[in-house]
């Protein structure tokens, strides 16, 4: 699960984060941190919608390479 530490940081910044939902990079979903509470984070994309996804996902900038949510897997 993502710190509210991290969350926090990237809504400050208004840089862009990707989150990475599953091993596609079709699916993840690029935009700024709008807000969050215990379960979810509210990301707002380039079209200005927005869209509430699970805390549980893989956040990152979108700056920087994809990472895995099966690292580690076989």
């Amino acid at each position: 699960m993502v710190s509210e530490e991290l969350l926090d940081q990237f809504r400050i910044s208004g840089e862009k984060v990707r989150v990475v939902r599953d091993g596609l990079e079709l699916n993840d979903v690029i935009g700024i941190v709008v807000a969050w509470d215990d379960a979810s984070v509210v990301i707002r994309r380039a079209n200005r919608r927005v869209v509430k996804l699970s805390r549980t996902y893989l956040y990152e900038p979108a700056s920087q390479e994809r990472g895995s949510i099966l690292e580690g897997e076989v």
